[in-house]
C-alpha cells in the first residue's frame, strides 16, 4: 500500500471530479502529481417520456450519490481510509439541454436534454438572428422554442442553466458556468469573455412584445474561466453529495463544465491545431480553430476551451446506442446456448472482428439513429440494418457496419471543417467508450476522418479526470500559468501511439458513407412509416 497516498487522503490534499454523462456518472480522485488513485461509478439512461429525452433531478441526485459512494468504497479497499475532505472538487455533465427554474428553486418543466431534436425552427431563426450558429441542441434555443410555442412556463423563469451548472448551484448555492459550458448555452464574446451582449440585446428586442418580467442576462449564470473560483461547498451541498456527513464543508470548486470541455482538458487538445473526439453514446470532433470560419454552418457549434479559445465542434448525437444493442442481443444469443462469457470480453471479440470485414462492409447498411440527427436533417430516428440479396452478409461486415455507420453523421460535419473550411488538424486524439477496445477505435476513426488517431493511456479515465484536472488547475498553479503550460506538464510523460489511416479502409469508409447518404430515404421512410 502506498503510503504516501495514504498520507494525501487523510489530509485532505486530494482532488475529487465527478461527471454526469449520458450514460454513465463517473468519479475519479488523484493526488497530487494530478493521477487518478481511485474511482467509482453509476450507469443510467435518458428516459423518452411525452416524446421528451429526459432524466429525473432524483435520477440525477441518486446517480451521484451512489457514484459518490462507489468512489469511497474503492478509497476504503484500496487504502482503508475514510474520505473526509479534499483540496478542491470539480463537477461536469453533458452540455446543453434545458433546465429552468422559478424565483422559490422550483423547475418548471421536465429536463429537456441534448438529445431532443425539437426546436428546429427557434434554431433558424436564431441563426438567422445572430448571423451565427445556434444548434438545436442549445439551452437558448430550447428557451426560444418555448417562447414560440407560447408555453406558460416561460413567464415563470429565474434562473436557466444546465446539468453540470444546477448541480453546481446545488452544492455551493453559486449560479455559475465554466465558459466552454456557457459556450454551449449561449454565444460568446471572445474579447470579453462572457455571453456576447450584443446578441443578448438583440434576443431581448425580439421578444419583447412577450411582456416577460425577465430579461436575458438576468437569468443566465455568471461565466467564469478556468482558474477562477466558483464558490465552495455548503453544509446542504456536502449532505447532497455524501449523506453520511462524513465530508467537510468548504472545499473549493472550480467553475462547472460541460463534457466537450473536460474531454479536451483530458486529452490535452486545447491548443489550436489539436482536436479530439468524444465517442460514447453520442459522438462529437472539437478542433481548436486558428481563426473564425469564413461563414455561418448551422451543422457546426462554436464554442469554446474552458480558457476561452474558439473550437469548431462537429456533433452527432448517435453513436454507440445501436451497436450496444446489437452486441446485447448477441450476449443473448450465447447465454441462451448454455455460455457464461462477460461483458468486455463479448465487446472485444465481436468488436475485432469489424477489422477483418471488407473494406466497403460487403454492401450492407444500418442506420443507428435512436434518436434524431440534425446533421442529416432528422428530427427522430429509427434504427435500421438493410442489405441487398447479394450483400456479403457475414459477421465481420455487420460488425464493420455498425461502426463505420456510427461516424459518418460525424464525418458529414467534419466534410465542412476539413474540406469546406480547411482547418488544419495534426493528430486527433480519441476517448469514451468507441476506443476500449484495443487498435479497433482508433483504426475505424482513422478510416473516417482520413486524420491520425492516438488515444492516450489515461483517456480512459474520461470527463471525470478531466474536470479534476481543472479543479486542480484552480488551487495547484501558478495563476500566471495559462491553463495549455499547466496541462504540458500534466501530460509530459503520458504516452499514445497514433494510429495512422490505412489507404484500404479510407477508400472503403467513403464507399460506405456515399451509400449511406444515398440511402437516407429509406430511413425517412422508417421515421414516416414507424410512428
Amino acid at each position: 500500500m502506498d503510503r504516501s497516498i495514504q498520507d494525501q487522503i487523510y489530509t485532505g490534499k486530494t482532488i475529487f471530479g465527478i461527471e454526469i454523462g449520458s450514460s454513465r456518472i463517473k468519479a475519479v480522485l488523484i493526488d497530487q502529481d494530478n493521477t487518478p488513485i481511485a474511482s467509482g461509478g453509476f450507469g443510467w439512461e435518458n428516459t423518452l417520456k411525452d416524446g421528451m429525452w429526459t432524466y429525473s433531478m432524483d435520477e440525477v441526485w441518486n446517480g451521484v450519490k451512489s457514484c459518490y459512494s462507489s468512489l469511497l468504497k474503492d478509497i476504503q479497499e484500496k487504502y482503508n481510509l475514510r474520505l473526509t475532505k479534499v483540496n478542491a472538487i470539480g463537477i461536469s455533465g453533458m452540455m446543453h439541454g434545458y433546465l429552468v427554474f422559478d424565483k422559490d428553486g422550483n423547475q418548471l418543466t421536465p429536463f429537456r436534454t441534448w438529445r431532443n431534436n425539437i426546436t428546429g425552427e427557434a434554431s433558424k431563426e436564431l441563426t438567422e438572428l445572430f448571423s451565427y450558429p445556434i444548434p438545436q441542441r442549445w439551452s437558448i434555443a430550447h428557451l426560444y422554442q418555448a417562447i414560440l410555442k407560447k408555453e406558460p412556463h416561460v413567464d415563470k423563469i429565474d434562473y436557466i442553466t444546465t446539468l453540470a451548472g444546477y448541480v453546481h448551484w446545488k452544492l455551493t448555492g453559486q449560479k455559475v458556468l465554466g465558459i466552454g459550458e456557457a459556450s454551449g448555452m449561449f454565444p460568446i464574446d471572445l474579447g470579453e469573455k462572457d455571453f456576447n451582449l450584443a446578441m443578448i440585446d438583440k434576443f431581448d428586442t425580439a421578444i419583447i412584445n412577450e411582456g416577460y418580467n425577465w430579461n436575458l442576462k438576468g437569468i443566465l449564470p455568471n461565466v467564469l474561466v478556468a482558474g477562477e473560483s466558483a464558490g465552495s461547498l455548503t453544509s446542504e451541498g456536502a449532505i447532497m453529495l455524501d449523506p453520511s456527513g462524513d465530508l467537510e464543508i468548504g472545499i473549493s470548486i472550480c467553475p462547472p463544465e460541460g463534457d466537450a470541455g473536460t474531454g479536451m482538458v483530458a486529452t490535452n487538445s486545447i491548443a489550436v491545431r489539436t482536436g479530439n473526439i468524444s465517442a460514447g453514446t453520442s459522438v462529437f470532433a472539437m478542433l481548436v480553430l486558428e481563426e473564425d470560419l469564413s461563414i455561418v454552418h448551422p451543422e457546426i457549434d462554436l464554442v469554446t476551451t474552458p480558457d476561452g479559445s474558439l473550437v469548431g465542434m462537429a456533433h452527432s448525437n448517435n453513436c454507440t446506442s445501436d451497436y450496444d444493442a446489437w452486441i446485447s442481443l448477441f450476449g443473448q444469443v450465447v447465454s441462451s446456448l448454455g455460455f457464461d462469457i462477460s461483458t468486455p470480453v463479448l465487446y472485444d471479440k465481436l468488436l475485432g472482428l469489424a477489422l477483418k470485414g471488407d473494406s466497403d462492409c460487403g454492401g450492407l447498411l444500418s442506420y443507428g439513429y435512436i434518436s434524431g440527427e440534425h446533421l442529416t436533417g432528422f428530427s427522430e430516428g429509427r434504427p435500421l440494418f438493410v442489405r441487398s440479396s447479394d450483400s456479403k452478409f457475414s459477421l465481420e461486415n455487420f460488425m464493420r457496419t455498425q461502426l463505420f455507420t456510427s461516424l459518418c453523421a460525424l464525418r458529414t460535419g467534419l466534410n465542412i471543417l476539413i474540406d469546406q473550411e480547411h482547418v488544419k488538424v495534426d493528430v486527433i486524439k480519441g476517448h469514451g467508450g468507441f476506443f476500449k477496445t484495443p487498435l479497433v477505435g482508433q483504426k475505424i476513426m482513422a478510416a473516417a476522418t482520413n486524420i491520425p488517431v492516438s488515444v492516450l493511456e489515461t483517456a480512459g479515465e474520461g470527463g471525470a479526470w478531466g474536470i479534476a484536472l481543472l479543479a486542480s488547475y484552480m488551487v495547484r498553479s501558478n495563476k500566471k500559468e495559462s491553463l495549455s503550460v499547466y496541462l504540458e506538464q500534466v501530460f509530459k510523460n503520458s504516452t499514445g501511439t497514433a494510429v495512422k489511416p490505412d489507404p484500404s479502409d479510407v477508400a472503403g469508409f467513403r464507399k460506405f458513407f456515399n451509400r449511406y447518404h444515398k440511402g437516407l430515404p429509406i430511413e425517412q421512410e422508417a421515421v414516416d412509416t414507424l410512428g
